[in-house]
């Protein structure tokens, strides 16, 4: 499936379409949740860091193991970008199309055992990502969308999915209700904030915030500070089969597989940023 009109897709030939790997995509990120928390629900955890000083566990690296050996499996011809590392090496991120993968988003959440952590997958294909599921182990709530199917909801137990759809801001007079990070809000987020006129925050941890939005509890989530590629893409790709935008403060679409990994600042929002601000 193309990206867009103008563009020949990358797939390689003969792999399923979006909404054919969609299902098998859930079963295995909630399965990642699963080995998470058997983890989770042993008791605290030791707490490793990376040479960049973010938090690891046992949970992060068998979420880890769990979703790359299912990835290579389902697709052996697309490789797979895990925050834990790449298959088949670095060069993965240039590829055409390829996986990006956070084993667990928000560890700080894990180890505070505040159940707002995520399992996150992506299929990125030219610079965007086409497919994404987010996976909430802790609520037992999974989210997935693609290009061309739409954004779902599916609590464990339910029967049937629930489609999704971004609310319209400010309907019947509300104030606009802001997504804030719990570790990164700063003055210069209060600045951009301000500048949307009348407002509430809401808090949550990890890519649940995205999630607020395209299920409509929630309006816009401005992100001014450092994030990686894979803390993004699965959320990024449920949020715009829900109708939803993600996009850089010039207004640009975040884009995947760049030289460095940091994505610019960003906002999230049920509609262009353009139309939530007030001056």
């Amino acid at each position: 499936m193309s990206p867009n009109n103008s563009m020949q897709s990358a797939m390689p030939s003969g792999l399923p379409s979006l909404a054919a790997l969609l299902p098998d995509v859930v079963a295995l990120a909630e399965a990642a949740g699963a080995d998470i928390m058997a983890i989770y629900n042993a008791g605290p955890t030791a707490v490793m860091h990376k040479a960049d000083d973010s938090p690891l566990t046992a949970a992060d690296l068998a979420a880890h193991v769990r979703i790359v050996a299912g990835l290579q499996q389902l697709t052996p011809d697309i490789p797979v970008v895990s925050e834990e590392g790449c298959v088949p090496d670095e060069g993965a991120r240039t590829a055409p199309v390829f996986w990006l993968v956070d084993p667990l988003d928000g560890t700080k959440e894990f180890v505070a055992r505040n159940g707002e952590f995520t399992v996150n997958i992506a299929l990125i294909e030219q610079g965007r990502p086409v497919l994404g599921v987010v996976t909430v182990p802790a609520q037992n709530v999974s989210y997935w969308g693609s290009v061309g199917v739409g954004t779902y909801r599916r609590q464990a137990g339910e029967t049937q999915a629930q489609r999704l759809h971004v609310a319209v801001p400010r309907e019947a007079g509300r104030p606009l209700r802001v997504m804030a990070s719990k570790h990164h809000f700063h003055e210069d987020t209060r600045t951009l904030i301000a500048r949307m006129g009348a407002h509430e925050l809401v808090q949550a941890g990890s890519s649940l915030k995205f999630c607020r939005i395209a299920e409509g509890s929630a309006d816009v989530y401005p992100r001014l500070g450092p994030t990686c590629e894979w803390d993004t893409a699965a959320a990024q790709a449920v949020v715009e089969a829900a109708g939803g935008h993600v996009c850089t403060l010039q207004g640009e679409p975040l884009r995947y597989g760049k030289a460095e990994v940091l994505n610019p600042d960003f906002v999230v929002s049920s509609v262009p940023l353009a139309e939530l601000l007030t001056d």
